[in-house]
Order: C-alpha cells, then structure tokens, then sequence
C-alpha cells in the first residue's frame, strides 16, 4: 500500500492523465487525425490526393486544386467508420499492485459518421472561392465498466468541426496557388475510474475500510473531464501541369493550437469516510489545458498513361512530435499537472489507380502504408495507434453532366500491438496486447450548377 501514500494530493493527475487519452486514439489516419473528406480520395487510399483535384474535395486536400473547375459546385459526403480495438489482458495491475479485475473490455470501437461539406464559385475568371466543413481529428472510445484498465480509460470522445474559406488563384494555365483559413471548434469528453478501495485502504487503514466494504478494486468511482475551444489555422496549396497528363501538387496544414475550458467531475462511491468525501482531490473543479493539433506537408503526382488509365502517388508528413508535454491548470489553485509525451513525426506514402471504363463509370484502387506516431513505450489505452497498411476500392458514377456519385470502402489493416502501461499511483500498470482494424464506407454527391 505504500505506492498510494501519494495518492489524494496526486489526484490531480487523473485529469492530465485523461487529457492524454487525446493523444493516442485513432479513427481514420495515424494518431487522431481524420482524412475522410472525400469518397474518391479515400477510394484512392488518398494517394494523390493533392494533385488529383477531381472535386471541391480538394479544399481540404489541396486548395489550389479549385482552379482546375468553374462555376458553381456543391459536394456532401458521408463517412462511416468502424474501428475494431480488441484487448487481451496479460498481466495487468491494480493501483496497489495486485492483479487487476475485470475482463478485457470487450470492443472498444464503434461504429462512427464523419459528415463533410464543400461548396465553391467563380469570384473572377481566374480567383475562385471556395468553403469546406468537415471534421480534421475525432476519436470515440467505450470500454466496458469493469474492465481490467478501467482506472486509465472508460469513455474517450474528441470531436471537432471545421469551417475553411479558401481562396485558389490561376497565376497561369500551369500554375495555381490556393489559401484558407481554418476556424476550428474542438470538444472532448474522457472518463476512468477510480480505485476508492485502495485510496481508502491507503490514507485511513486497510482494516478499517474493510468493516465499510471499501476493499481495493471494490468501489470504484469515474472521474468526468469536459472541454471545449475554438482555434484558428492556415492551409495552403500550389497545383502545377507541365502538361495535361501531368499534375504536381503539394499542400501544407498549419497547426492549431487548442486552449481547453471545461470541468472535471468526481462520481464518489456511498460510505466514504469524511476525509475521503471532502476531500479538495475528489471535488468538482474547472480546468484549463492546451493541445497543439499537427501541421502536417503534402506532396502528390498524378498522371494520366491513357485516356482510360492514370496513377497516383504522394507522401504524406504529419508533425505529431509536437506532443511533447500535456499541462493541465486547476481552478481550484493546485500546481499544475504535467504529463510528458513521447511522440514521433510520422509519414505516409501511397499508390492508386483509376480506370475510366466509359463516360459514366470510373473505377478506383489504392494502397498506402502510414507510420505510428506512437512509439511503443508511449503507447496508451484509448485506441492504441500502430503502424497501418490500406487497402481502398472505389466507383464514380456520372449520373449526368451536372450530378456525379462516388463510392468507396476501405480497410485499414492495423499491426497487433502490445501495451505495457505504468500510470502510478493512480492507473496502475496496464500490460495485454492488442489487435485493432478499421472499415469504412463512403458514400459523395457532387452536383455542379
């Protein structure tokens, strides 16, 4: 018991330690990023995606991609992702050492929607103006109450929503730039629980909580963080043609840097004693923590063999090593609490194909194999990140001149992980393996006016 003799003015931890949960689920892409704004580049395994430009998706991708369209457009899409996250327990502890309870927490992923909307228009006869919103990063996580890492991770939810006016400038008929602006809102949602046994075992004696039925691993309660922020970034592109068989392009995503505000709640347990139910540890309080979200480089080519076949490429440069440190400040005038991180840059790179079967009809595939930004050491509950291998598949249908659907479905092969996770005094040390997929749907309705 002598590890939980820290325990309440540490408690303080919780929150942090919960903030860090942000930084090592994923959905869609490498860490917590989402990339699923358009169903043609996911059918591509969103290899080219910033020099393909073959809808206003390529406001997202690549803004000066606009160039290449005219008059009025309007594009939804609609993603549904399914990650599979499986735990296998392998000798996990409790907060006091012991072997931990509880089962493996069954599948912790779920099936989640990622809506997107483009719209775009002439301004001039070379300026075109163009707005996306869409959803950069999420991640939603659900273990099971009683699973055996409940005192690092119960629910894990982050959601954002993106607003980019963008702006792309033919400066001739090889050569376009595009720019925008990112108003991004940002919400998250992290709960664990918390052994009240062995913090009642730790502070008032083992025996005496015992006569209460507060035995370690026994009564637990929830720590509840909410927080949300709005934040600002820059994208910007340049699509070059040397020829018409030809297309360069390369796209930067500034970081963004979130400023969170919100509340941590204590769920308690009935019967603790009074040191305990009082304490300035355990009591509601508002926090502040930051987050920086990754910049992240883009290089495409996209050429055209025929008129039914073309190829596609790119490597992709996200800058997750930002993550260096996760602070966390308290309204109820704690010192502040500091997590340190560990994360790598990560790369991307990625091969499609497209085949033109007749003027109605184009057919997609992909490959692409994307870096962990998590290094093993570092790697959390919350949807453990692991290198990636995808594997993409894709139709276009031109209904008519003027409305276009594309479909896509994508897996995402994810390599077994293993997790040895110490979080003292409070999480224990979480020690399994993990074995992680994701599938994902696309459906896209493009209409020009």
């Amino acid at each position: 018991m002598r590890a939980l003799s820290l325990y309440i003015p540490a408690c303080r931890h919780c929150i942090v330690l919960g903030l860090a949960l942000l930084c090592s689920g994923e959905i869609g892409a490498a860490g917590f990023a989402l990339n699923e704004m358009s169903a043609a580049a996911i059918g591509n395994a969103f290899a080219g995606s910033a020099a393909a430009a073959e809808d206003i998706g390529t406001i997202y991708y690549n803004p000066a991609g606009l160039s290449r369209m005219s008059g009025r457009q309007f594009m939804l899409t609609g993603t549904a992702l399914q990650p599979s996250v499986q735990f296998a327990n392998q000798g996990t502890l409790g907060p006091a050492g012991s072997p931990a309870t509880g089962g493996n927490g069954g599948d912790a992923g779920s099936w989640n929607a990622v809506p997107s909307l483009f719209y775009a228009a002439d301004l001039a006869p070379r300026l075109r103006l163009g707005i996306g919103v869409y959803s950069p990063f999420g991640l939603k996580t659900d273990y099971d109450e009683r699973w055996a890492g409940r005192y690092q991770a119960l629910k894990s939810e982050l959601k954002t929503l993106n607003l980019n006016p963008t702006l792309a400038y033919a400066v001739s008929e090889q050569f376009s730039v595009g720019i925008g602006v990112s108003a991004q809102y940002a919400k998250v949602e992290l709960s664990r629980a918390i052994d009240f046994g062995s913090v009642c075992a730790a502070r008032v004696g083992l025996a005496a909580c015992a006569r209460g039925g507060l035995l370690p691993q026994g009564k637990d309660g929830r720590v509840t963080l909410d927080g949300n922020d709005w934040a600002f970034g820059l994208n910007l592109g340049a699509l070059y043609a040397p020829t018409p068989a030809w297309r360069i392009g390369v796209a930067y995503r500034s970081a963004i840097r979130h400023r969170f505000s919100g509340d941590a709640r204590y769920d308690k347990p009935a019967g603790l004693p009074a040191l305990l139910a009082t304490a300035a540890a355990f009591s509601n309080t508002g926090i502040e923590a930051g987050l920086d979200l990754p910049e992240s480089v883009n290089l495409s080519v996209y050429r055209e063999l025929d008129s039914k076949w073309s190829l596609l490429g790119d490597i992709n440069w996200t800058r997750w090593a930002r993550f260096d440190e996760l602070r966390v400040r308290f309204g109820n005038g704690a010192p502040d609490s500091v997590l340190r991180e560990d994360w790598r840059n990560a790369l991307r790179l990625g091969l499609a194909v497209n085949y033109r079967y007749n003027d109605a009809w184009k057919l997609r595939a992909g490959l692409a194999f994307e870096q962990s930004p998590v290094k093993p050491a570092s790697r959390t509950p919350s949807v453990p990140d692991a290198a990636r291998r995808l594997l993409a598949f894709g139709a276009q249908y031109k209904l008519s001149a003027q409305s276009t659907w594309d479909f896509a479905y994508m897996h995402i092969f994810v390599s077994d992980s293993d997790i040895n996770r110490p979080e003292p005094p409070l999480g224990g040390t979480l020690r399994g393996r993990y074995q992680n997929d994701v599938n994902l749907l696309s459906i896209q309705y493009s209409h020009a006016f």
